[in-house]
């Protein structure tokens, strides 16, 4: 079982890799042969991306339509290898509208880098 106090770390180093729109450090957590569900998409479990590089590729999609994009009020929660991360995602899209959304993620670990993120979040009509 992965150590609870290193896996928060994880999540924190994450969210702040995240804030700071830096790919490079928030790959730096995710293990070969990670995937990667993001919330919308064509299939129940949304957009898949599988391996490194899809999900570089899925990861950045996120800044490239919402340049601003800022995750708040996060809070975080482990137990054994699983974590979870809430947020307030808040941010402009390239079309100019404005983005406030919760959300949250599900993470597996093994050893203490990300194996899979599934990503959920409110649907705002």
């Amino acid at each position: 079982m992965a150590d609870q106090q290193r896996l928060m770390e994880v999540l924190d180093g994450l969210a702040e890799a995240f804030n700071n729109h830096d790919i490079d450090a928030i790959m730096a957590f995710f293990a070969e042969g990670c995937s990667l569900d993001l919330p919308r998409g064509t299939a129940p479990h949304g957009s898949r991306y599988v391996g490194r590089d899809q999900v570089r590729r899925g990861l950045l999609t996120r800044f490239e339509t919402t340049p601003d994009v800022h995750y708040g009020e996060i809070e975080n929660f482990v137990s054994g290898d699983t974590g979870m991360s809430k947020w307030l995602l808040s941010g402009t899209t390239l079309e100019g509208e404005k983005v406030r959304v919760r959300g949250c993620d599900f993470y597996s670990f093994r050893d203490d880098k990300v194996v899979r993120k599934d990503s959920y979040w409110k649907i705002v009509v």
